[in-house]
């Protein structure tokens, strides 16, 4: 194991699926490390997990909320040889993926290994989505992709799975790998979004029980649920939880015309698709990053959308922003710069106790 700050933690988030809508195995195990840390986990019907840490002023809440859900496949249909078709869960396209292992997250506690496929390229057929492709005319879609399970549809149906059961990418194909500079790596893996925001939450909760150190504003460290699926757990749960300051601890992706770099500075949204952010809380954000010895990146985005948006979508909390970490190759194998987290966690431990 690498000698990484919080590289451990990650190493044991990363195999845990968790599509959206059962994130049951990941809550489980972020409660287990509540725990351990000598915390009490609350928990609601939707499935929304949170720590609540007083505060040392009677001031508005704060909320810093990483989503547990990752991007997936959900069953459309089983064929009568067994294999199924599959859609889309959030934001996965079939050629970031690629063929290769998935797990299905059936009913109950099974998981049922299958194999992504989009079929023989040993062909010439014109109306062939293979030869449509190779010779440039179109991209593989999801319509093209079948799982292959080896089971015939009595033995799915034994072992829980069916139309709306949801897959994701095998756990040992993964990652993480490391590479670049020794001292200041590159870490891949499949998928960071939103494990690194768990990484930091669970992170700054350690330090600030192990410091003994109360936030200066009640404080909810929130793990959201169907984030993917349309930012409904944190909309359901600031719903239900009056704070006045929401921040989403998300993943800064970095596409083309974005000025974002793998440099270890935490980036914060600006802007979304729906919304722009409370730039105060953007100003205290990038004073906290000062104070911490690094400095924020901002970034404006088209097509992005975070659960501060939702938030603010439904008037749930007034003053909302995203912070995270930039990663390229967002929604498939993301490259994330490791020193980024460990900048991250001081930069919203001096937001929070300052």
């Amino acid at each position: 194991m690498p000698d990484l700050p919080f590289y451990e933690l990650f190493c044991q988030l990363l195999p845990i699926p968790c599509p959206s809508g059962r994130e049951e195995r990941m809550a489980a195990f972020l409660a287990r490390q509540i725990e351990d840390l000598g915390a009490t986990p609350q928990t609601d019907a939707q499935g929304n997990l949170w720590v609540e840490l007083p505060g040392e002023q009677e001031r508005p809440g704060i909320a810093l909320a990483s989503h547990m859900d990752e991007i997936g496949m959900v069953v459309t249909a089983i064929d009568d040889d067994g294999s199924l078709r599959i859609q889309r869960t959030g934001g996965l396209h079939p050629w970031k993926i690629g063929e290769g292992p998935v797990t299905l997250v059936a009913d109950g506690d099974e998981l049922v290994p299958a194999h992504l496929s989009f079929g023989s390229g040993h062909t010439n057929d014109p109306t062939d989505p293979i030869t449509q492709f190779a010779s440039g005319q179109r991209g593989i879609t999801w319509r093209d992709t079948r799982l292959l399970t080896g089971l015939t549809r009595e033995q799915l149906q034994q072992r829980g799975v069916r139309v709306g059961t949801c897959a994701v990418r095998a756990a040992h194909m993964r990652g993480p790998t490391l590479f670049g500079p020794a001292e200041d790596p590159l870490v891949s893996a499949w998928l960071f979004d939103n494990r690194g925001g768990s990484l930091v939450l669970i992170e700054l909760l350690r330090r600030m029980l192990h410091e003994k150190v109360r936030p200066t504003s009640p404080l909810n460290l929130c793990f959201m649920v169907q984030e993917e699926g349309g930012l409904l757990g944190a909309k359901g749960w600031a719903h239900r939880n009056a704070v006045e300051t929401f921040i989403a601890v998300d993943s800064s992706p970095m596409p083309a015309g974005t000025q974002l770099t793998l440099d270890g500075r935490p980036a914060t949204w600006s802007k979304d698709r729906g919304a722009h952010f409370h730039q105060g809380v953007i100003g205290e954000l990038a004073a906290a990053a000062t104070a911490a010895g690094t400095q924020l990146q901002y970034a404006v985005y088209a097509a992005a959308a975070s659960d501060a948006t939702g938030v603010l979508e439904i008037g749930a909390a007034p003053r909302c922003a995203t912070i995270g970490y930039p990663r390229e190759n967002s929604h498939g194998y993301e490259v994330v710069r490791w020193s980024v987290f460990g900048h991250l966690i001081d930069t919203l431990f001096e937001y929070v106790t300052k």
